[in-house]
C-alpha cells in the first residue's frame, strides 16, 4: 500500500502517509483512471470520473478543454430503481403539510424538538456562532443530545421520516469547542494536492459524526476573480483547474467515497454556492456576476463538475445575481432563477440530489420576503433555509400550493429529492445520532497531526534574502506582532463564531499559536515576545519574527469595496511594529496571516524573509516547523493559489488577464533554503481610495460607509445630551444613551444593519464619521452622486427629522427628512437616494466631508439602516429624491 504514495518533494511522503491513513480509516479507495470528458461537435459534453494520480486522487489537469455547452455530469452515485419505488410510495402517502415540512429548514435557536414533531420538519441547521443552549463552549455531548432530541421528535411523527442537521463545517467542525480547525481553503489551495483535501474532508466528516450532525455545508467552489471579496479565503484558488480537482476530492472525503450510499464514516456534502459567487463586480459579496454563459460554463462551473462527478448530494444556491444587459442575461438573483437551478443544474447537468437555499436567500428575490417566495420554489429550490420565519413560510407555502401558484408536481419533486438524499445518506434507515458510528468520540474531534501537516504544506515563501530561512535550532529570537499569540487571528472567520471575532486563546483548548510553536521548536528561554516591539533591542537577537496581518471577518463584512488593497492602510499598526525592528542589524522574518493577497510592498521592504501563512487554523506549530530547521523532514513547498498585486489598486488580477503584471504570479513560491532578490519595491500608494479622483473629475466607484460593519475610516456613533461629542458603537452593534439606543438588525441579510431607536425624551443623533477628519468628496458632486442607504422604518418620526452631512461641525448641509421617513410603510425595506447636490445647496463643503451620514430627531422614531454609501450618478436614478421633496 505504501508504494502507491510517491514522494513528490520535501515533506510530501509524510503527508501521503497521513492522508492515506485518513482515507483508509474512512473506507475511501481510489484507482487510476482516465479523464471521462468528451465534447463531440453538436453533442452535449459529458463529464465523469477525472484522471487520477498514483495515489488514486484526482489529478490537477494541465489544461481544461473549452466546453461549448453545459456538460452532463455522470455522478459516482447512481439512481437505484428500488430506492425510487420506495421513495415514490412514501411521497404518495404524505399530506401537503408534511411535504412542506420536509422542505423547511429552521435554525436551531428558533425551533424546539417539540416543534420539529408538530410541524414535521425535515431539516435544521446551526448557523455560524450558533450552539446548543447558546453556549459557545457546549460539549460534544450537548451537541449529540440535541441531535438525538431532534431525531426522536422527527421519528415520532406519522411519517417517521428522520430529520437531518446541516452545519457550516467549512474548515473542520469549526463551530464546536475543542475541535481541530484546519487551514482555510485559500491555504489548502497553496498545497496543490487533491489528496490532502480528501484526507482533511474525511477527517472533518468524522468530527461531524462525533457530534451527531448529518450534513456539511461545504465545499465552497468559488473561482475568485476579485480579491476585495470578503469570502476570498473560502475559495481554493483563482485557478479553475485546482478548484475542479479539489471539488472532486472534498466531496469524496466528506461522503466517505460513496458509489451507492454515503459510507458510515461520511456525511452529506454540499457544492456551494451555485453559481458564480466568486465573480461579482468589484468583489461585492452577494453582488452581480456579469459573466457570459461561456464564462460561467468554463470558469465558474468547473468546481461543480468535479463535485457532482464525485457524487455531491446537495447544492446550495448563491446569493449573487447573474445579469449582463449587453449580453441579454437577466437572471437576477439566482435564488429565483429557474434557468440556473432547474434548466442548467438539474436538467442539463443531470443533478438528481437536492438544492438548498442560503440563509434567508429567498427574501432577496424581487417580490419575495423571507417567509414567502413561490418564485424560488418554482425555480427549483427543494429545501428552503428560513432560520426564523419558518412558521410563516409553512403557512404561506401551503396556501400558495392550494391556490395553484406553486404546482403540486414541484412540491412532489422537491420531497422526492429530499428523501432520495436521506436514503442515500443512510439517515432514513439509521439509528439515532448517538448510536451511530463515531458518535461521541472525543478522539474524532482531534486531527492535530493532519492539520499540522496541512499548515506546513500551505505556507508560501515569497522572499528569503540571504537564505535567512530556515533559522538554526539554537537561534535566539524576538517575536513581535498582534497575530503571534492569537488563535483568533490564526483561525479567522467561521471559527466558533460567524465572524471569528470575540474569541480568546482559551476558546481553542487544543490549539497552538505560532508563538507557542516557536517556543516548542526553540525552547522557552530563546523566545522573547513583545507584541508591539516597545522597549526591546532587536540587536540582542539572532532574528526578529514579526507575525502580522488581517483580523477575522466573514462574508460581506470582509469586503474591501473601493478601499485599496494596501495592507499598511488596512492594518496600520503592523507597519509601525515593523518600523521598530527593521534596519537594526538583525534579520526580520515576517509571517503574514491573511485571507487574501494584499499590497504589502512596504512590509516586504522591511523584511529579509516573508512567509504567507494564510489562515492556518489551530495548529500554529506547523508555521514554526518551517521557520526553524527540521532536518530533511519538511520544507517550504507551497505555491500561490492567487496572483499577488504589485500596486494598491491592482484588482481584479488573474492569470491569463490582458496586461497581467503581478508582483508574484499564480504558482510562485520559493523552496526552503532558496534565495531570492526582489530588490526594493515601490511604496507609492494612492492618496484616495481606488476609483476616486479627489477634487478633479468625477468619482467612478461607490464610497462605502457602512456595509454590515463600519467601513474604515468611518465609524458609527450616537450623540445626545449624554455625550454630544459622540459615543462610538462597539463591534457588537450595541450602544445606548438615555434618549437613543442602537442594536444590530436584519435589513437585507443577517445582522447587516443597525436599528436606532429614539424614545422621545430628548434630541439625539445617529451618525457615521471619520474621526481623523475630512475628505475631499467633490468627485461625487461632479458625478451626480447621491447618498444611498437601505432602511426599514419601525416607528414613524413624531417630530422634525433631518438627514445631514458634515464638513467638520459646525460646517454642514442638512435636508428635512420627516415626510420621507413618515411616507415609508412601517416594516417595509426601502432604498433611499438623496442627491449630494441637496447637501451642497444647503452649505456642505464637499472638499472636507468628515460625516457623510447623520440622522437627527427630537421626537420618538425608530428605523434600521444598512448599506450606507455615496454612489456616483445615482442622483439621476428614477427613484432618487428631488431636493424639493424633502420637507
Amino acid at each position: 500500500m505504501t508504494r502507491s504514495f510517491a514522494r513528490r518533494g520535501a515533506g510530501r511522503s509524510r503527508l501521503a502517509v497521513l492522508a492515506g491513513l485518513a482515507l483508509l480509516a474512512s473506507g475511501v479507495a481510489g484507482t487510476p483512471g482516465a479523464a471521462a470528458e468528451t465534447a463531440t461537435a453538436g453533442r452535449q459534453p459529458v463529464i465523469g470520473k477525472p484522471s487520477l494520480d498514483l495515489r488514486g486522487c484526482a489529478r490537477i489537469d494541465k489544461k481544461l478543454p473549452t466546453l461549448s455547452d453545459w456538460p452532463r455530469v455522470e455522478s459516482r452515485i447512481k439512481r437505484n430503481p428500488a430506492d425510487e419505488r420506495r421513495i415514490a410510495k412514501i411521497v404518495a402517502g404524505m399530506t401537503l403539510a408534511e411535504k412542506v415540512g420536509q422542505m423547511t429548514q429552521p435554525e436551531i435557536a428558533a425551533i424546539t424538538p417539540e416543534e420539529v414533531k408538530q410541524y414535521g420538519i425535515g431539516s435544521v441547521l446551526n448557523g455560524g456562532g450558533s450552539w446548543p443552549g447558546r453556549d459557545k463552549h457546549a460539549s460534544p455531548k450537548s451537541w449529540l443530545d440535541l441531535a438525538d432530541a431532534y431525531w426522536d421528535a422527527s421519528v415520532a411523527t406519522r411519517t417517521k421520516i428522520p430529520v437531518i442537521w446541516g452545519t457550516d463545517a467549512v474548515h473542520g467542525h469549526n463551530n464546536v469547542h475543542g475541535a481541530t480547525i484546519f487551514p482555510h481553503n485559500i491555504g489548502l489551495g497553496a498545497a496543490q494536492d487533491p489528496c490532502l483535501i480528501r484526507g482533511i474532508s474525511a477527517a472533518t466528516a468524522l468530527q461531524i459524526r462525533a457530534t451527531g450532525q448529518d450534513w456539511a455545508f461545504a465545499p465552497t467552489l468559488a473561482v475568485v476573480r476579485d480579491d476585495r471579496w470578503g469570502r476570498t479565503y473560502e475559495g481554493y484558488s483563482e485557478d479553475p483547474r485546482i478548484v475542479r480537482a479539489y471539488g472532486y476530492e472534498a466531496v469524496r472525503g466528506l461522503q466517505n467515497g460513496a458509489s451507492r450510499r454515503i459510507g458510515a464514516g461520511g456525511v452529506i456534502a454540499t457544492a456551494k454556492h451555485f453559481i458564480g459567487d466568486g465573480g461579482t463586480l468589484k468583489g461585492v459579496d452577494q453582488g452581480v456576476n456579469p459573466s457570459s454563459e461561456a464564462e460561467m460554463i468554463n470558469l465558474h462551473g468547473q468546481g461543480y463538475y468535479g463535485a457532482l462527478a464525485s457524487g455531491a448530494q446537495t447544492v446550495m444556491v448563491s446569493f449573487n445575481s447573474w445579469t449582463n444587459e449587453e449580453l441579454g442575461i437577466a437572471e437576477g438573483k439566482l435564488h429565483g432563477s429557474k434557468r440556473a437551478v432547474t434548466d442548467i443544474l438539474k436538467q442539463k447537468m443531470g443533478f438528481d440530489g437536492l438544492v438548498v437555499s442560503d440563509w434567508n436567500g429567498i427574501g432577496q428575490v424581487p417580490g419575495c420576503t423571507n417567509a414567502s417566495c413561490p418564485q424560488a420554489i418554482n425555480a427549483g429550490i427543494d429545501i428552503v433555509m428560513v432560520p426564523n420565519d419558518w412558521k410563516a413560510f409553512i403557512t404561506n407555502t401551503i396556501a400558495q400550493v392550494e391556490s395553484g401558484e406553486i404546482p403540486m408536481a414541484r412540491i412532489d419533486d422537491a420531497v422526492t429529492r429530499i428523501l432520495r438524499v436521506k436514503l442515500r445518506s443512510g439517515v432514513l434507515d439509521d439509528r439515532k445520532p448517538s448510536e451511530r458510528v463515531h458518535a461521541g468520540s472525543e478522539h474524532a474531534l482531534e486531527a492535530k497531526a493532519l492539520a499540522r501537516e496541512a499548515v506546513r504544506r500551505s505556507q508560501v515563501l515569497l522572499k528569503n534574502n540571504g537564505g535567512v530561512l530556515p533559522l538554526a535550532r539554537n537561534s535566539k529570537v524576538l517575536v513581535v506582532g498582534k497575530s503571534a499569540d492569537s488563535l483568533q487571528n490564526q483561525t479567522g472567520g467561521w471559527s466558533l463564531t460567524w465572524q471569528g471575532t470575540g474569541n480568546v486563546n482559551a476558546d481553542f483548548p487544543n490549539g497552538t499559536t505560532i508563538l507557542g510553536g516557536l517556543r516548542e521548536a526553540l525552547g522557552e528561554a530563546d523566545v522573547t515576545f513583545s507584541e508591539t516591539a516597545d522597549g526591546v533591542d532587536p540587536s540582542a537577537y539572532d532574528a526578529v519574527i514579526a507575525v502580522i496581518g488581517e483580523t477575522p471577518y466573514a462574508e460581506g463584512v470582509g469586503d474591501l469595496s473601493r478601499r485599496t488593497l494596501e495592507a499598511a492602510k488596512l492594518h496600520p499598526g503592523d507597519l509601525a511594529v515593523l518600523d521598530k525592528v527593521a534596519g537594526k542589524g538583525t534579520p526580520v522574518v515576517t509571517v503574514y496571516v491573511t485571507g487574501r493577497p494584499l499590497h504589502v510592498n512596504k512590509e516586504l521592504n522591511r523584511s529579509d524573509a516573508f512567509v504567507v501563512a494564510w489562515l492556518p487554523g489551530t495548529e500554529g506549530g506547523g508555521v514554526a516547523d518551517l521557520l526553524v530547521k527540521g532536518g530533511d523532514r519538511w520544507g517550504y513547498t507551497g505555491k500561490l493559489p492567487y496572483s499577488w498585486p504589485k500596486s494598491a489598486c491592482q484588482t481584479p488580477l488573474n492569470a491569463g488577464d490582458e496586461g497581467y503584471d503581478p508582483l508574484f504570479p499564480l504558482g510562485y513560491g520559493l523552496r526552503s533554503g532558496e534565495r531570492s532578490s526582489i530588490g526594493t519595491l515601490d511604496e507609492t500608494a494612492p492618496e484616495f481610495p481606488c476609483g476616486s479622483t479627489g477634487g478633479g473629475g468625477e468619482a467612478s466607484e461607490d464610497l462605502e460607509i457602512f456595509n454590515r460593519t463600519d467601513i474604515a475610516p468611518y465609524k458609527s456613533f450616537i450623540g445626545s445630551a449624554d455625550n454630544w461629542g459622540g459615543t462610538e458603537i462597539g463591534p457588537d452593534g450595541t450602544e445606548a444613551h438615555s434618549a437613543i439606543s442602537v442594536v444590530q438588525s436584519d435589513v437585507n441579510v443577517q445582522q447587516d444593519g443597525l436599528k436606532a431607536t429614539w424614545n422621545g425624551t430628548g434630541p439625539a443623533q445617529f451618525y457615521m464619521q471619520n474621526p481623523a477628519g475630512g475628505t475631499d468628496l467633490r468627485g461625487y458632486l461632479n458625478s451626480g452622486g447621491a447618498l444611498v442607504f437601505d432602511t426599514i422604518v419601525h416607528q414613524a418620526p413624531a417630530a422634525r427629522t433631518v438627514l445631514s452631512a458634515h464638513c467638520v461641525y459646525p460646517c454642514l448641509g442638512e435636508v428635512v427628512a420627516t415626510s420621507l421617513f413618515a411616507g415609508i410603510p412601517v416594516g417595509t425595506k426601502t432604498t433611499v437616494k438623496i442627491p449630494v447636490s441637496c447637501f451642497a445647496a444647503a452649505g456642505l463643503d464637499l472638499e472636507n466631508v468628515n460625516t457623510p451620514f447623520l440622522v437627527y430627531t427630537e421626537g420618538a422614531f425608530s428605523a434600521s439602516f444598512a448599506n450606507v454609501r455615496w454612489v456616483p450618478k445615482a442622483a439621476a436614478d428614477p427613484d432618487a429624491k428631488k431636493c424639493s421633496d424633502l420637507t
